[in-house]
């Protein structure tokens, strides 16, 4: 990695940014060096991802300087120099285009790539760029993007953005690159960031897994409220150190399971389903009152078995299907948010039963339920009038989980829902989950991040659409999830 004393490859300088009322950055100085990965970490609505942006050329600055490897850019800095320039990103909300093929979008980002046979020339370099960041892929070419699931998605836009043809890449930025993947495949990429940096290649990582973040960078830059507040060696940084510079308390510890706080009764059977080619006795089973976690690598049949639950498939009673369950969904843009409503109306959807008066919706019903979750979970906006898309992704999230958690369900399915949640949130939504368990709310959430299974009181691993091995208390580690993502089960195809 080049020394900080030398001249930096990148370097922003008083950059502002204003959208409307709202000041998202107020004069923000940083400098990436060639050859290291730069972490960026900060709660959701720092300013990251709006910094990110203008670095890319997809926004522009309303104030500030912006030097690349020597050439100074000023207005009218766009997506197209920014790709001359060797500069790449990968969105926290992806911008693959879903109607299009793997090979197809690849073309999106090299021109170059034209004239007869351009298709298979495409497709052989994505597909040597996944092989390269994540062997085992299973994507081809031909593969519609809209027919992938998400994870499979962010791996095609992860090694697009690597790849090369005209240009040498210079810097790329992994704006929460980890967040759809699971353990063995984000550690396949983080090893791959190593390769590159190693290779004099830039990276930005944004990540609200502080583990990744400690476990790659070589400096930590820490934002909030739209500026920079702190940037030291990543070995001046340990977890406690750099949640405090994002201005959040340390949770210790893990969160207590049901067998060791012995607070709430474990009320009626609410979820009893056998997965389709389950072959032997193993079931799905939930009661009131539980978490119950669902685990095992990303793909394996765990989103389709929550989908099974909200379409009613062996949830008893059969009340709880339509208004007694709610969906939190991973793929917001996709499943989540209803991008032309305000936050008011995006909270207050699932609840519209209970805030009518006769005929009509008693909109101060909705304000208040708005205003009450947006306090409670910490929405960063000015006012829930606001248009969802006005919110940062994270907060997004969050509004997602106002929604479901505001409802009247008595069944909560979540499908990997903490995706670009800041810690500091996670822990505040992870009390909540485990307050509303104790009031008798049923909880079944699949999630790729391991210590998020710490507060569930069973764990269900999946492997090929199938219940592979179940979990319950000390048995729930990663050793034993790991172990049973592989584990062939008798009798299965």
């Amino acid at each position: 990695m080049t020394t900080e004393t030398a001249s930096p490859l990148i370097s922003l300088g008083g950059i502002q940014k204003v959208f409307g009322a709202v000041q998202a950055l107020s004069g923000v100085d940083l400098q990436i060096h060639a050859g290291e990965c730069l972490g960026l970490v900060g709660h959701n609505g720092a300013g990251k991802s709006t910094l990110m942006n203008i670095l890319a050329g997809t926004l522009e600055a309303s104030e500030g300087s912006l030097t690349i490897a020597g050439t100074g850019l000023g207005k009218g800095y766009l997506v197209q120099d920014a790709g001359r320039l060797g500069v790449r990103c990968v969105f926290q909300e992806l911008s693959l285009c879903p109607n299009l093929t793997v090979a197809e979008n690849t073309r999106i980002i090299h021109p170059v790539l034209k004239g007869f046979g351009w298709r298979k020339r495409a497709g052989l370099l994505i597909m040597k760029q996944l092989d390269q960041v994540f062997p085992g892929h299973g994507v081809s070419a031909s593969d519609v993007i809209g027919d992938l699931s998400i994870s499979k998605r962010q791996m095609v836009e992860i090694a697009r953005a690597f790849t090369v043809t005209d240009t040498d890449i210079r810097l790329v930025i992994l704006d929460e690159p980890t967040s759809s993947l699971d353990s063995r495949v984000a550690d396949q990429l983080l090893n791959y960031v190593n390769q590159v940096t190693g290779q004099g290649v830039s990276v930005i990582l944004i990540s609200h897994l502080l583990g990744e973040i400690l476990q790659v960078s070589d400096r930590i830059a820490v934002m909030k409220d739209g500026r920079v507040v702190a940037c030291r060696n990543a070995a001046d940084f340990d977890r406690v150190s750099l949640v405090e510079a994002m201005g959040s308390t340390v949770v210790a510890g893990a969160a207590p399971r049901r067998g060791e706080e012995n607070s709430a009764t474990i009320g009626e059977e609410r979820i009893h389903m056998r997965p389709s080619g389950q072959p032997d006795d193993q079931s799905i089973r939930a009661q009131a009152g539980e978490v119950v976690g669902f685990a095992g690598l990303a793909g394996q049949g765990q989103t389709e078995a929550l989908l099974s639950v909200f379409e009613g498939h062996g949830v008893l009673p059969s009340g709880a299907r339509g208004a007694g369950c709610c969906f939190i969904a991973g793929d917001r843009q996709v499943d989540g948010v209803l991008p032309l409503w305000s936050i008011r109306k995006n909270i207050g959807i699932s609840s519209l039963g209970r805030m009518r008066s006769g005929m009509l919706i008693q909109s101060e019903r909705e304000l208040e339920l708005a205003e009450a979750w947006k306090e409670r979970i910490g929405i960063r906006a000015p006012d829930v009038e606001a248009p969802i898309l006005s919110l940062s992704g994270g907060n997004q999230q969050k509004v997602l989980f106002a929604r479901a958690l505001g409802s009247a369900a008595e069944i909560v399915l979540m499908d990997d829902p903490m995706r670009g949640v800041d810690v500091g949130t996670k822990n505040e939504v992870y009390t909540i989950i485990r307050q509303e368990a104790s009031q008798g709310r049923t909880f079944l959430w699949y999630t790729t991040e391991m210590e998020e299974l710490d507060y569930c009181d069973r764990v269900y691993v999946f492997r090929d659409g199938i219940v592979s091995e179940t979990l319950t208390g000390s048995d729930i580690t990663e050793e034993n999830v790991l172990q049973a993502s592989f584990k062939q089960v008798s009798g299965a195809a």
